[in-house]
């Protein structure tokens, strides 16, 4: 999320001929084979190429926001304000690690896979009017590089250069044949205008509107309270093949502070759509008129996406996190069965992997190559990873289960933490077992509760806050908290982002996303492994073991995931027959009583 600019010299560029002169060029980048869409075609199968456009969409949202800058370190950026830039390329939604053209008309990748080169759409243009060129697209890398949030310096780690070779081609050159997934990320970081930033500062989070060459741009707003995206006429982008048939309405968000209140406002009418997230509600919370009459439509269709893992994270920064027989016992203390039974209707499985409802997540003993991926490391890693499938104990779901805290009580006074009138010490200094778990959404506070009152039994004490979304992302970006709730999203085809995960190089860099803290050379080696691997086998293979490593440092307390899409709407869309993996496309929706 940002970079400083790249000056190319004349001179150097008359000694070096254009990457065109070297290599065919390209429509797509797909990481698995074939694409599905050949050069010549017109749109995505799950959009409507003529879908109608117009009308306003009203979205609700929780919390607040105090800037339109998502790439600066500061401030809470507005909701939908990614949709006031775009990138070099998009990926295709019902297709696995498959990206399209988007700014740039043309993709060039050398052939020994240490560069690959970007020729930019003519027509491209920011919401001022000025094109877009090469310039922009160099100067907005070296920015979110240098400037924005460190996700960017580890995903683009291996990237050694950005140079301009026409005025509408860019070149990225590599410092390594290895990175299988680096010329399709490239194409994903958002471009800025270079003019703009020269008199705007790009680490401020303000909310003065930037300048963007996406599709939508802010038309008013209440600090804190909403926002307006309106369609930008006569968009440059409005029928190239990615994007024909998408953003076929304005887009209002409310903010509301109590996510009780926004379910209330949705069942009013206030909202048009919302993607249900709690049990309950889904539960029980729709049993009202507009249901039954059919003006609210309710849909659960299963989903083809990998769901990561959302999890209590330990942050190992703090001392007594940093013994993995603790986080091992804390783990085993929480009772996911009575949770799923009596807060979310059985609705929800179990997560116990990273890569949940993925042929990525490990399963049973590690067996042939990565069985020999891992042996190397046998020595340094717990022997039961060996000999045992990663697993948590299955409890009746009584909230009362005596074998689950007699497990954990067994490992925490084997690691030297016992019990003394009632509170859980370390034996040798005699410091109490207390720690505080983050919270920034109340509906968890439930799940905090039934935690807590199973590490009572323990003689544990963890104190529960649950503080505004603001001070939640300036505690995540200092790491200041011992124990949070965060989900790590994952993709069919992981790959540089898992370095800003559980990177040693991550874990000291303020905003970042290694919020476990870990520092495990085997973990490091086992990302550049995955990130280097030559085909989808070797990724499998590689994947398994870097999430069984990971599942048995107990890092985390994984706690559910949902193999489906549940969304609710007002009886005012319309929608493609066929679906992306999401089972949704709400971008491809448009609405019933637009007029173009």
């Amino acid at each position: 999320m940002n970079r400083i600019n790249i000056f190319i010299a004349c001179f150097s560029f008359l000694l070096s001929p254009p990457l065109s002169a070297q290599t065919p060029s390209v429509h797509g980048i797909s990481l698995l084979g074939d694409l599905k869409y050949p050069e010549n075609f017109t749109h995505f199968d799950y959009v409507n190429p003529d879908a109608p456009k117009g009308g306003m969409v009203n979205l609700g949202t929780s919390g607040t926001f105090d800037t339109f800058n998502g790439f600066s370190l500061k401030g809470t950026p507005a909701n939908g304000s990614e949709t006031l830039h775009c990138s070099l390329l998009t990926n295709s939604a019902d297709e696995p690690a498959s990206f399209y053209g988007y700014l740039a008309e043309k993709i060039r990748i050398a052939a020994d896979h240490k560069s690959v080169s970007f020729v930019l759409n003519k027509n491209a243009k920011f919401s001022d009017g000025t094109p877009v060129t090469a310039d922009d697209v160099v100067f907005s890398f070296n920015i979110l590089v240098k400037k924005g949030p460190p996700l960017f310096a580890q995903y683009y780690r291996d990237v050694a250069k950005a140079e301009i070779i026409t005025p509408s081609e860019v070149k990225f050159t590599f410092s390594t044949d290895k990175n299988r997934e680096l010329a399709s990320i490239l194409g994903q970081f958002p471009v800025f205008s270079k003019a703009y930033y020269q008199t705007h500062d790009f680490e401020k989070a303000d909310l003065l509107p930037p300048v963007g060459c996406g599709p939508y741009q802010v038309k008013e707003f209440k600090a804190g309270q909403s926002v307006v995206y309106t369609r930008i006429p006569a968009w440059w982008g409005e029928n190239i093949p990615s994007q024909k048939g998408l953003n076929n309405f304005d887009v209002r968000y409310a903010y509301y502070r109590d996510p009780g209140v926004l379910f209330e406002a949705f069942k009013a009418g206030d909202c048009d759509f919302r993607s249900e997230q709690l049990a309950k509600n889904w539960a029980t919370g729709y049993k009202i008129p507009a249901v039954t009459d059919g003006k609210i439509i309710l849909k659960e269709t299963p989903h083809e996406l990998p769901t990561g893992t959302q999890a209590f994270i330990f942050n190992t920064r703090n001392p007594i996190f940093a013994d993995r027989s603790v986080r091992d016992a804390l783990a085993k203390s929480f009772d996911f069965e009575w949770l799923n039974r009596t807060l979310f209707f059985d609705f929800y499985k179990r997560s116990l992997s990273y890569f949940n409802n993925s042929p990525l997540a490990c399963s049973g003993l590690p067996k042939g190559e990565e069985l020999a991926i891992l042996h190397p490391y046998k020595d340094s890693l717990p022997p039961e990873l060996f000999t045992e499938s990663f697993k948590l104990p299955i409890t009746k779901g009584t909230g009362h289960d005596r074998d689950l805290i007699g497990k954990a009580n067994a490992i925490l006074k084997k690691a030297g933490w016992v019990v003394k009138k009632g509170i859980r010490v370390n034996e040798k200094t005699g410091k109490p077992l207390t720690f505080e778990l983050l919270l920034t959404d109340p509906a968890l506070e439930k799940v905090a509760l039934a935690f807590q009152r199973n590490l009572k039994a323990l003689g544990v004490h963890m104190t529960i806050r649950t503080v505004t979304l603001s001070q939640y992302i300036e505690k995540l970006r200092n790491y200041d908290y011992d124990m949070i709730c965060f989900s790590f999203p994952q993709s069919e085809i992981p790959g540089n982002e898992q370095r800003e995960f559980w990177g040693s190089k991550a874990a000291d860099i303020d905003g970042g996303y290694n919020f476990a803290g870990i520092k495990d050379p085997i973990v490091d080696n086992l990302v550049e492994l995955v990130i280097a691997s030559p085909d989808r086998q070797a990724l499998v293979d590689r994947v398994h073991a870097l999430d069984r490593v990971l599942s048995w440092g107990y890092y985390s307390i994984q706690q559910w995931y949902l193999p489906t899409s549940r969304i609710a709407y007002w009886n005012k869309f319309g929608m493609p027959e066929k679906k992306p993996k999401d089972g949704v496309g709400f971008n491809a929706w448009w609405l019933l009583d637009a007029k173009r």
